[in-house]
């Protein structure tokens, strides 16, 4: 299928590595012209170089943490002041326990899971608006359909951007911009990884048989991967995806177990 947005440019944050990565790449693949942000300048420089090289676009890194100040400024003016394509995302806060987060540890989580995201929209859907068109995929969690409780932090901060995004992503769009949000289940991802880790340390097993463990609470019996969630993005991202506005789309493998 051709997505039809080929010459297009996007922002796709936390772009280094795991689902960031596969919808980077997926867009790449469409012939989306790309401004790619995280932290680590080293990996993400080489993710830049490898998309570019593969798919034949412009793909320009910058390094920054994109939950401050400093670090959307940076990002907005390799953009230009202007994108077509936005894909906000950033790593989860840390798991734990309700009676150990204190105001300042829901204030990083929100500042991060929230706030950041809605500061990367109100920068660029304006322009978006005046040009007619314009995609936004916010990457949340399964967690706001179905509260994980140790994942509180999150819990609180992505159902916060979703609640934003219902009222915001109707207001815009009858200008052409379409906002949507993208709620992964586990992935086979860096941050698998360390949940896995976490179970296997409490339980005494291995982190292999942790992750089985919890494959096998999945109906597909199996992670999804990068490119799978890259995929999703990229259609979200689409001509065709005109008409969905202000959707929450469950990408779980069916694990969370809802008729609606």
């Amino acid at each position: 299928m051709d997505l039809g947005i080929r010459g297009k440019r996007g922002l796709v944050c936390a772009a280094s590595k795991g689902l960031g990565r596969g919808c980077a790449e997926a867009l790449a693949e469409a012939g989306v012209d790309l401004v790619i942000n995280a932290r680590g300048a080293e990996a993400l420089n080489r993710t830049a170089e490898e998309i570019a090289a593969k798919y034949g676009v412009k793909v320009t890194p910058v390094a920054a943490d994109i939950t401050t100040d400093e670090g959307r400024a940076a990002v907005l003016e390799a953009l230009g002041g202007q994108a077509d394509i936005l894909v906000n995302n950033a790593g989860g806060p840390p798991p734990g326990m309700w009676t150990d987060w204190s105001r300042d540890d829901f204030i990083k989580a929100i500042d991060a899971n929230m706030l950041t995201a809605v500061a990367l929209m109100q920068a660029l859907v304006p322009g978006m608006m005046e040009r007619g068109w314009g995609r936004v995929v916010n990457i949340t969690s399964q967690s706001v359909r179905s509260p994980i409780s140790v994942l509180g932090l999150s819990n609180t901060a992505r159902a916060g951007l979703t609640g934003f995004v219902a009222g915001m992503s109707r207001q815009v769009a009858p200008s052409g911009v379409v906002i949507n949000n993208l709620l992964p289940g586990i992935h086979a991802t860096d941050r698998a990884d360390s949940l896995d880790a976490g179970v296997a340390k409490a339980e005494g097993i291995s982190v292999e048989e942790a992750r089985h463990r919890r494959e096998q609470t999945i109906p597909t019996h199996s992670y999804g991967t990068a490119q799978d969630f890259g995929a999703t993005c990229a259609f979200m991202c689409s001509q065709q995806a005109r008409f969905m506005v202000g959707q929450n789309i469950l990408l779980d493998g069916g694990a969370l177990n809802v008729t609606i």
